[in-house]
C-alpha cells in the first residue's frame, strides 16, 4: 500500500508529534482506516517531507510522532504562472487540480467580458480557501511538497496592470497564434493567459498582446477552457519544464 502523504499548514520542523484534525484526519481514519503503528508523509509547504508515524487515533483527531526531514523537492524547473479566466462550477477545480499536478506555481483566476461566475468578496475568499484545498490534495496526491499560490480574483484588466518588467514569455491562447516554444535560449518561466467559456474578446486579446503576450494556438482544434489550460501547461512543460 502507497504511503499516505498528509499536508500539515504549520511547520513541522522540531517537533517531536503533531495532531492532525479535519479533512487529513477523516481521510486517514474513515476513508483510508489507518491504525496506530502505520506509517504516512508529512509535508508543510516549507520544503522537503517528513517521516512520520501514527500514535493515536481518535474520532476526529490523529497523532503523528514526527520523524526525519528529507530534502525531497519535486517543483518544476519552469515557473508556471496561470491568469485563467474564472469558469463554471467544477471546471475551475479540475483546472487548479490538474495544473498542481502538471507543477503549476501559481494560479490568478480573473473576471473577463465572457466571464458567467460573478462573485462578491466574501464569496471569492471563500472560493479561494476551496481552491487552496484542491491545490493541497493533489499535491498530496503526486508528490510535490510545496503549494501554489491561489490569489484573489481580480479583472483581467487589474490583473494585467499589476504585471511586472519580467521579460519571461507571456502567452495568450488564440487560434491566430504563431509563437514559436522553440526559443534559444529557453525560457525558465512563463505567464499563460486562458479565457473562460467562449474565449476572450478581440478587445481583451489586444489589451493583452498591449501588456506582452504573444498569441499562442497549441491545435487546429478549439479547446473547452478547462482543457486547454491543461493541454497548454503540459506543452510549456514538455519544452521548457520537466515533462
Amino acid at each position: 500500500m502507497r504511503v499516505p502523504r498528509i499536508f500539515v499548514p504549520e511547520s513541522v520542523a522540531g517537533r517531536d508529534s503533531v495532531v492532525l484534525g479535519g479533512t487529513g484526519a477523516r481521510h486517514l481514519t474513515i476513508v483510508l482506516r489507518m491504525k496506530p503503528d502505520a506509517a504516512v508523509i508529512l509535508f508543510d509547504g516549507r520544503g522537503g517531507e517528513y517521516g512520520g508515524t501514527i500514535t493515536k487515533v481518535e474520532h476526529n483527531r490523529v497523532v503523528v510522532s514526527v520523524g526525519e526531514h528529507r530534502a525531497v523537492e519535486r517543483e518544476s524547473l519552469l515557473s508556471v504562472r496561470l491568469i485563467q479566466g474564472i469558469s463554471r462550477g467544477e471546471r475551475m477545480d479540475w483546472v487548479v487540480q490538474k495544473s498542481t499536478e502538471l507543477g503549476i506555481a501559481r494560479v490568478t483566476p480573473v473576471f473577463t467580458v465572457r466571464s458567467t461566475v460573478r462573485l462578491d468578496e466574501r464569496r471569492a475568499e471563500r472560493q479561494v480557501t476551496h481552491w487552496t484545498g484542491v491545490a493541497t490534495s493533489a499535491c498530496e496526491q503526486c508528490g510535490r511538497n510545496r503549494l501554489p499560490s491561489i490569489d484573489m480574483p481580480m479583472s483581467l484588466d487589474d490583473c494585467l496592470e499589476s504585471l511586472d518588467d519580467s521579460d519571461s514569455p507571456r502567452l495568450v491562447l488564440s487560434m491566430t497564434g504563431r509563437f514559436d516554444l522553440n526559443r534559444d535560449p529557453p525560457a525558465t518561466a512563463v505567464t499563460l493567459l486562458v479565457g473562460p467559456e467562449g474565449g476572450l474578446e478581440t478587445s481583451e486579446l489586444d489589451a493583452a498582446q498591449r501588456a506582452g503576450f504573444a498569441p499562442f494556438k497549441i491545435g487546429p482544434r478549439v479547446l473547452r477552457t478547462e482543457t486547454a489550460a491543461i493541454v497548454a501547461i503540459t506543452t510549456v512543460q514538455s519544452v521548457w519544464g520537466d515533462l
